[in-house]
């Protein structure tokens, strides 16, 4: 068995992972300036979808909300290069929120149970299928000041925003924004499975994936399926974890029927400060990552991401809160590999806020199966891959 020691990791970051780190910056940038174009054109033609630069905290509804502002710059400040809208899946692909405007004072309400209608809005004799435990449906009534724009048929029926019809206006819109901005040799459609907006962005570095998804911002309001923090739980913080679920959730269009709980403002103020005491977590996590990459599930649709990573980051630290937990480097990132096989071996990642529900319910078993041989392969030899 050929070891490794905290010398081998830290040159291994130095050398592979800070250059992966430095490649996707830039794709990033360039996706990140082509794609706001895109939206604010898309925003001139439709109020109702905003440019990504207007994504989160920048949200225009936000705008009577200043401390919210403030505590997320500062709790961001001089750590986050991307744009809060952009989450890095692999280094090919991207996937943007595109924020919606005009639906304000949400509520969570108790909804009527069955729905009875096809996306065209006609009839069925038996019901849609309910939403699953991180997805739930979206009535216009939900909100206390729904701007007028709303009210439009294109994307309601009986009450209810439709995702699948969101994303069709989109779209449309989006299609036609392409053109009028001069990027048509720049970015392409791609062909969408679902109710999923896909188009390819040429970048310096690559041609990056990008699925567009119109999101809902809901700040200030936490769900009720998302019983977090955990009792008894020390990590993170108390205080932390308030400031944590004032920045809200959001609602993405993912699905024909039924949106998408996301909390990707939260898991980014986790991220922020997660080596506040001195720690390696976020070392760890950049190693394992790379590993995944480049070892165990290369490619542009891995059925591991680095989302799965990261919420698999979280459970750990909130097993491990101490300090003194996180100061062998080493064995750190072994017991993070370690927690990755079991989880892959199980077919089995438990969310992060939603406990419920299982992100790898619907993943390719024989994907899972092989990640794990290449897993249980780096741990009986762990020397070899780390040099």
């Amino acid at each position: 068995m050929t070891n490794f020691t905290d010398e081998d990791l830290d040159n291994y970051l130095q050398n592979q992972v800070d250059l992966r780190h430095r490649q996707v910056s830039k794709s990033v940038e360039d996706v990140q300036k082509i794609i706001k174009n895109l939206t604010a054109e898309v925003s001139s033609k439709d109020a109702r979808f905003q440019s990504i630069a207007n994504s989160g905290v920048h949200n225009a509804s936000l705008k009577d909300q200043p401390a919210l502002v403030s505590k997320w710059s500062a709790l961001l400040r001089g750590r986050c290069a991307y744009n809060p809208a952009i989450q890095v899946l692999t280094p090919t692909l991207f996937l943007i929120s595109v924020p919606l405007q005009g639906l304000m004072g949400y509520k969570e309400r108790r909804t009527r149970q069955w729905r009875y209608y096809t996306l065209s809005g006609s009839r069925l004799l038996s019901p849609v299928r309910e939403p699953e435990k991180l997805h739930q449906w979206l009535e216009l009534e939900s909100f206390v000041n729904p701007s007028q724009e709303w009210h439009d048929a294109r994307m309601i029926i009986e009450g209810d925003i439709v995702p699948a019809k969101v994303v069709n206006v989109f779209k449309e819109h989006l299609e036609a924004s392409i053109k009028t901005c001069g990027l048509t040799s720049k970015v392409s459609m791609l062909e969408s499975v679902g109710s999923v907006v896909r188009v390819a962005v040429e970048t310096s570095e690559a041609q990056i994936e990008v699925e567009l998804v119109p999101t809902v911002e809901l700040m200030n309001y936490w769900p009720k399926r998302a019983r977090w923090p955990r009792l008894f739980r020390r990590w993170p913080s108390t205080e932390r974890a308030r400031c944590i679920k004032s920045f809200g959730f959001n609602l993405m269009a993912t699905s024909n029927y039924h949106w998408l709980l996301s909390f990707s403002r939260a898991e980014q103020v986790l991220l922020s400060n997660i080596d506040e005491d001195g720690g390696c977590r976020r070392k760890c996590y950049r190693v394992v990552r790379q590993l995944k990459e480049d070892v165990w599930c290369p490619g542009s649709k891995p059925v591991i991401t680095a989302y799965h990573l990261q919420t698999l980051l979280f459970w750990t630290c909130e097993k491990y809160p101490c300090t003194r937990d996180w100061k062998d480097f080493r064995g750190c990132v072994l017991r993070l590999v370690q927690k990755l096989h079991k989880c892959v071996s199980q077919h089995y990642l438990r969310h992060y806020f939603v406990r419920s529900h299982n992100l790898l319910k619907y993943s390719n078993t024989n994907e899972l199966d092989d990640v794990a041989k290449k897993i249980n392969n780096f741990l009986h030899n762990p020397g070899t891959y780390v040099h």
